[in-house]
Protein backbone atom coordinates (compact mmCIF):
# COMPACT_ATOMS: atom_id res chain seq x y z
CA UNK A 1 0.00 0.00 0.00
CA UNK A 2 2.74 2.21 1.39
CA UNK A 3 4.67 1.82 -2.58
CA UNK A 4 1.21 2.43 -4.12
CA UNK A 5 1.03 5.58 -2.62
CA UNK A 6 4.76 6.94 -3.32
CA UNK A 7 4.50 5.80 -6.61
CA UNK A 8 1.41 8.12 -7.21
CA UNK A 9 2.98 10.66 -5.67
CA UNK A 10 5.86 10.33 -8.01
CA UNK A 11 3.85 10.06 -10.93
CA UNK A 12 2.24 13.43 -9.83
CA UNK A 13 5.61 14.58 -9.30
CA UNK A 14 6.47 13.51 -13.15
CA UNK A 15 3.08 14.55 -15.02
CA UNK A 16 1.04 16.42 -12.30
CA UNK A 17 2.01 19.66 -13.75
CA UNK A 18 1.41 18.51 -17.38
CA UNK A 19 -1.90 17.32 -16.67
CA UNK A 20 -2.67 20.91 -14.76
CA UNK A 21 -1.80 23.50 -17.74
CA UNK A 22 -4.19 20.93 -19.87
CA UNK A 23 -6.52 21.17 -17.65
CA UNK A 24 -6.37 24.86 -17.18
CA UNK A 25 -6.35 25.38 -21.13
CA UNK A 26 -9.16 23.35 -21.69
CA UNK A 27 -11.68 25.20 -18.94
CA UNK A 28 -10.52 28.57 -20.00
CA UNK A 29 -11.39 27.44 -23.61
CA UNK A 30 -14.21 26.59 -22.91
CA UNK A 31 -15.25 30.08 -20.70
CA UNK A 32 -13.57 32.15 -22.93
CA UNK A 33 -13.53 31.92 -27.20
CA UNK A 34 -11.27 34.74 -27.21
CA UNK A 35 -8.54 32.56 -25.60
CA UNK A 36 -8.23 29.80 -27.99
CA UNK A 37 -7.95 31.88 -31.36
CA UNK A 38 -4.77 30.97 -33.08
CA UNK A 39 -3.47 35.13 -32.20
CA UNK A 40 -3.74 34.97 -28.98
CA UNK A 41 -1.49 31.75 -28.58
CA UNK A 42 1.05 32.96 -30.34
CA UNK A 43 0.42 36.35 -28.18
CA UNK A 44 1.06 33.84 -25.40
CA UNK A 45 3.71 32.22 -26.41
CA UNK A 46 5.62 35.49 -27.02
CA UNK A 47 4.66 36.66 -23.47
CA UNK A 48 6.42 33.18 -21.70
CA UNK A 49 9.51 33.23 -23.45
CA UNK A 50 10.21 37.02 -21.18
CA UNK A 51 9.54 34.30 -17.57
CA UNK A 52 11.03 31.47 -19.40
CA UNK A 53 14.65 32.41 -19.84
CA UNK A 54 14.07 33.64 -16.42
CA UNK A 55 13.10 30.25 -14.89
CA UNK A 56 15.83 28.33 -16.72
CA UNK A 57 18.43 29.90 -15.04
CA UNK A 58 16.22 29.56 -11.65
CA UNK A 59 16.09 25.83 -12.23
CA UNK A 60 19.99 25.85 -12.25
CA UNK A 61 20.39 27.64 -8.75
CA UNK A 62 17.43 26.17 -7.31
CA UNK A 63 18.60 22.77 -8.10
CA UNK A 64 21.93 23.49 -6.00
CA UNK A 65 19.79 24.29 -3.08
CA UNK A 66 20.14 28.12 -3.87
CA UNK A 67 17.78 30.60 -4.90
CA UNK A 68 17.60 34.45 -6.60
CA UNK A 69 16.17 36.97 -5.89
CA UNK A 70 18.25 39.39 -8.08
CA UNK A 71 16.87 38.12 -11.42
CA UNK A 72 14.78 41.35 -11.88
CA UNK A 73 16.95 43.86 -11.11
CA UNK A 74 19.71 42.14 -13.28
CA UNK A 75 17.24 42.44 -16.32
CA UNK A 76 17.02 46.14 -15.60
CA UNK A 77 20.30 47.33 -15.18
CA UNK A 78 21.89 45.07 -17.73
CA UNK A 79 18.79 46.33 -20.59
CA UNK A 80 19.33 50.33 -19.11
CA UNK A 81 23.35 49.69 -19.75
CA UNK A 82 22.47 48.12 -23.03
CA UNK A 83 20.14 50.92 -24.04
CA UNK A 84 22.66 53.41 -23.29
CA UNK A 85 25.36 52.07 -25.35
CA UNK A 86 23.29 51.99 -28.39
CA UNK A 87 22.34 55.82 -28.00
CA UNK A 88 26.15 56.76 -27.95
CA UNK A 89 26.54 54.90 -31.26
CA UNK A 90 27.60 51.60 -30.57
CA UNK A 91 26.19 49.20 -32.95
CA UNK A 92 23.14 47.21 -31.59
CA UNK A 93 24.75 43.72 -31.91
CA UNK A 94 27.95 44.93 -29.95
CA UNK A 95 25.81 46.30 -26.74
CA UNK A 96 23.61 43.09 -26.85
CA UNK A 97 26.60 41.10 -26.39
CA UNK A 98 27.67 43.31 -23.45
CA UNK A 99 24.41 42.85 -21.97
CA UNK A 100 24.24 39.70 -21.65
CA UNK A 101 27.89 39.85 -20.82
CA UNK A 102 26.95 42.13 -17.74
CA UNK A 103 24.26 39.75 -16.81
CA UNK A 104 27.08 37.04 -16.34
CA UNK A 105 29.12 39.53 -14.62
CA UNK A 106 26.32 40.52 -11.93
CA UNK A 107 25.47 37.00 -11.58
CA UNK A 108 28.77 36.04 -10.92
CA UNK A 109 28.82 38.81 -8.15
CA UNK A 110 26.01 36.89 -6.44
CA UNK A 111 27.60 33.30 -6.71
CA UNK A 112 30.66 34.63 -5.25
CA UNK A 113 28.64 36.33 -2.10
CA UNK A 114 26.73 33.18 -1.71
CA UNK A 115 30.29 30.73 -2.41
CA UNK A 116 33.34 33.13 -1.09
CA UNK A 117 31.29 35.18 1.17
CA UNK A 118 29.51 32.20 2.76
CA UNK A 119 26.12 34.41 2.69
CA UNK A 120 22.72 32.69 2.96
CA UNK A 121 21.24 32.31 -0.72
CA UNK A 122 18.24 34.46 0.23
CA UNK A 123 20.23 37.37 1.63
CA UNK A 124 22.96 37.66 -0.49
CA UNK A 125 20.62 37.68 -3.44
CA UNK A 126 18.49 40.33 -1.25
CA UNK A 127 21.27 42.36 -1.38
CA UNK A 128 22.47 42.11 -4.96
CA UNK A 129 18.94 42.92 -5.82
CA UNK A 130 18.59 46.32 -3.81
CA UNK A 131 22.40 47.18 -4.68
CA UNK A 132 21.55 46.33 -9.03
CA UNK A 133 17.95 48.16 -9.04
CA UNK A 134 19.74 51.32 -6.97
CA UNK A 135 22.16 51.10 -9.55
CA UNK A 136 19.48 51.13 -12.42
CA UNK A 137 17.88 54.12 -11.10
CA UNK A 138 21.11 56.00 -10.57
CA UNK A 139 22.49 55.72 -14.01
CA UNK A 140 18.57 56.50 -15.50
CA UNK A 141 18.28 58.97 -13.31
CA UNK A 142 15.17 57.29 -12.56
CA UNK A 143 13.37 57.71 -16.74
CA UNK A 144 13.39 55.83 -19.54
CA UNK A 145 16.24 55.47 -21.91
CA UNK A 146 14.81 55.67 -25.80
CA UNK A 147 15.78 56.50 -29.13
CA UNK A 148 17.59 53.25 -30.04
CA UNK A 149 17.56 53.63 -33.56
CA UNK A 150 16.37 51.20 -36.29
CA UNK A 151 18.58 47.98 -35.70
CA UNK A 152 16.62 45.16 -37.55
CA UNK A 153 18.64 42.72 -35.47
CA UNK A 154 17.04 44.23 -32.07
CA UNK A 155 14.02 44.40 -33.36
CA UNK A 156 14.09 41.22 -34.35
CA UNK A 157 15.05 39.12 -31.28
CA UNK A 158 11.85 40.56 -29.70
CA UNK A 159 8.93 41.52 -32.58
CA UNK A 160 10.27 39.21 -35.06
CA UNK A 161 9.04 35.60 -36.40
CA UNK A 162 10.21 32.74 -38.96
CA UNK A 163 7.28 31.22 -41.34
CA UNK A 164 4.67 32.79 -38.64
CA UNK A 165 6.69 31.40 -35.18
CA UNK A 166 7.96 34.61 -32.73
CA UNK A 167 11.50 34.59 -32.69
CA UNK A 168 11.70 35.00 -28.55
CA UNK A 169 9.57 31.36 -28.90
CA UNK A 170 11.92 29.67 -31.20
CA UNK A 171 14.58 31.03 -28.79
CA UNK A 172 13.24 29.90 -25.71
CA UNK A 173 12.58 26.18 -27.63
CA UNK A 174 16.54 25.92 -28.54
CA UNK A 175 17.47 27.14 -24.77
CA UNK A 176 14.99 24.45 -23.64
CA UNK A 177 17.01 22.08 -25.94
CA UNK A 178 20.50 23.14 -24.80
CA UNK A 179 19.65 23.01 -21.01
CA UNK A 180 18.01 19.99 -21.02
CA UNK A 181 21.17 18.59 -22.51
CA UNK A 182 23.35 20.61 -20.06
CA UNK A 183 21.49 18.72 -17.10
CA UNK A 184 20.84 15.14 -18.28
CA UNK A 185 23.62 14.29 -20.58
CA UNK A 186 26.55 16.15 -19.00
CA UNK A 187 29.17 16.22 -16.04
CA UNK A 188 27.70 19.51 -15.18
CA UNK A 189 24.90 18.55 -15.16
CA UNK A 190 25.25 15.81 -12.85
CA UNK A 191 27.22 18.24 -10.76
CA UNK A 192 23.64 20.63 -10.63
CA UNK A 193 22.07 17.73 -8.77
CA UNK A 194 24.70 16.42 -6.74
CA UNK A 195 25.25 19.92 -4.99
CA UNK A 196 21.68 20.15 -4.34
CA UNK A 197 21.04 16.72 -3.07
CA UNK A 198 23.89 16.37 -0.53
CA UNK A 199 26.68 19.02 -0.95
CA UNK A 200 28.92 17.37 1.32
CA UNK A 201 28.70 13.65 -0.52
CA UNK A 202 29.05 15.63 -3.33
CA UNK A 203 31.81 17.73 -1.99
CA UNK A 204 33.88 13.86 -0.68
CA UNK A 205 32.89 12.71 -4.68
CA UNK A 206 35.06 15.30 -6.14
CA UNK A 207 32.46 17.84 -6.97
CA UNK A 208 33.52 21.36 -6.98
CA UNK A 209 30.83 23.08 -5.37
CA UNK A 210 31.60 26.30 -5.42
CA UNK A 211 32.40 26.54 -9.04
CA UNK A 212 29.36 24.66 -9.84
CA UNK A 213 26.92 26.67 -7.83
CA UNK A 214 28.54 30.05 -9.26
CA UNK A 215 28.54 28.69 -12.42
CA UNK A 216 24.46 28.23 -11.79
CA UNK A 217 23.89 32.00 -11.03
CA UNK A 218 26.17 33.29 -13.94
CA UNK A 219 23.53 30.86 -15.89
CA UNK A 220 21.25 32.95 -14.54
CA UNK A 221 22.25 35.92 -15.02
CA UNK A 222 22.70 36.02 -18.63
CA UNK A 223 19.33 34.56 -18.82
CA UNK A 224 17.80 37.50 -16.90
CA UNK A 225 19.93 39.62 -19.10
CA UNK A 226 18.53 37.89 -22.38
CA UNK A 227 14.67 38.19 -21.15
CA UNK A 228 15.45 41.78 -20.95
CA UNK A 229 16.96 42.10 -24.65
CA UNK A 230 13.52 41.10 -25.36
CA UNK A 231 11.74 43.70 -23.41
CA UNK A 232 13.90 45.84 -24.33
CA UNK A 233 12.75 45.04 -28.33
CA UNK A 234 9.72 45.25 -27.48
CA UNK A 235 9.06 48.52 -25.77
CA UNK A 236 11.51 50.29 -27.44
CA UNK A 237 13.34 51.79 -24.69
CA UNK A 238 14.91 50.79 -21.03
CA UNK A 239 12.51 51.37 -18.25
CA UNK A 240 14.12 51.75 -14.93
CA UNK A 241 11.38 49.63 -13.36
CA UNK A 242 11.55 46.73 -15.82
CA UNK A 243 11.78 43.27 -14.77
CA UNK A 244 10.26 44.45 -10.90
CA UNK A 245 8.99 41.40 -9.72
CA UNK A 246 9.72 38.93 -12.69
CA UNK A 247 11.44 36.85 -9.95
CA UNK A 248 8.41 35.78 -8.18
CA UNK A 249 6.93 34.54 -11.80
CA UNK A 250 10.58 32.60 -12.60
CA UNK A 251 10.09 30.65 -8.86
CA UNK A 252 6.67 30.10 -9.38
CA UNK A 253 7.15 28.54 -12.79
CA UNK A 254 9.97 26.26 -11.41
CA UNK A 255 8.23 25.26 -8.23
CA UNK A 256 5.23 24.30 -10.52
CA UNK A 257 7.40 22.18 -12.43
CA UNK A 258 7.72 19.78 -10.10
CA UNK A 259 11.46 21.01 -8.91
CA UNK A 260 12.19 21.19 -5.20
CA UNK A 261 13.00 24.20 -3.62
CA UNK A 262 15.31 22.39 -1.54
CA UNK A 263 17.36 21.45 -4.35
CA UNK A 264 18.85 18.06 -5.83
CA UNK A 265 15.39 16.78 -7.52
CA UNK A 266 13.83 18.20 -10.93
CA UNK A 267 13.94 18.48 -14.53
CA UNK A 268 13.38 21.31 -17.26
CA UNK A 269 11.21 20.21 -18.93
CA UNK A 270 9.08 20.45 -15.92
CA UNK A 271 9.83 24.28 -15.28
CA UNK A 272 8.92 24.69 -19.16
CA UNK A 273 5.63 23.58 -18.32
CA UNK A 274 5.60 25.65 -15.38
CA UNK A 275 6.28 28.71 -17.31
CA UNK A 276 3.38 28.17 -19.69
CA UNK A 277 1.06 27.58 -16.82
CA UNK A 278 1.70 31.00 -15.83
CA UNK A 279 1.44 32.38 -18.87
CA UNK A 280 -1.77 30.92 -19.56
CA UNK A 281 -3.10 32.00 -15.69
CA UNK A 282 -2.12 35.82 -16.63
CA UNK A 283 -3.46 35.59 -20.02
CA UNK A 284 -6.46 33.94 -19.41
CA UNK A 285 -7.25 36.70 -16.23
CA UNK A 286 -6.50 39.35 -18.28
CA UNK A 287 -8.92 37.80 -20.89
CA UNK A 288 -11.51 37.20 -18.23
CA UNK A 289 -11.00 40.75 -16.62
CA UNK A 290 -9.66 39.91 -13.44
CA UNK A 291 -8.00 42.68 -11.27
CA UNK A 292 -4.18 42.60 -10.86
CA UNK A 293 -4.94 42.39 -7.17
CA UNK A 294 -7.00 39.31 -7.54
CA UNK A 295 -4.53 37.92 -9.69
CA UNK A 296 -1.68 38.30 -7.74
CA UNK A 297 -3.68 36.45 -4.84
CA UNK A 298 -4.30 33.55 -7.17
CA UNK A 299 -0.40 33.17 -8.20
CA UNK A 300 0.07 33.17 -4.92
CA UNK A 301 -2.18 30.42 -3.89
CA UNK A 302 -1.04 28.14 -7.11
CA UNK A 303 2.51 28.95 -5.39
CA UNK A 304 1.47 27.61 -1.82
CA UNK A 305 -0.24 24.48 -3.76
CA UNK A 306 3.36 23.84 -5.48
CA UNK A 307 5.42 24.31 -2.32
CA UNK A 308 3.03 22.28 -0.31
CA UNK A 309 2.93 18.91 -3.06
CA UNK A 310 6.43 19.25 -3.03
CA UNK A 311 6.58 18.73 1.02
CA UNK A 312 4.12 15.95 0.66
CA UNK A 313 6.22 13.76 -1.85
Amino acid sequence: MKEKKQKWFNYLGDYGALISLVLIVALISIISPEFRTSGNFLSLLRQSSINGFIAFGMTFVILTGAIDLSVGSVLALSTALCAGMITIGVPAGAAMLASLLIGAFLGLISGMLVTRGRLQPFIATLITMTAYRGLTMIYTNGKPISRLGESMLLKSIGKGDVFGIPVPVILLILMFAFFWFLLTKTTFGRHIYATGSNWKAAELAGVNIRKTKIIAYVISGVMAALSGLILLSRLNSAQPTLGSGYELDAIASVALGGTSMSGGRGKIYGTFIGVLIIAVLNNSLNILGVSSYYQDVIKGLVILTAVLSDRKR
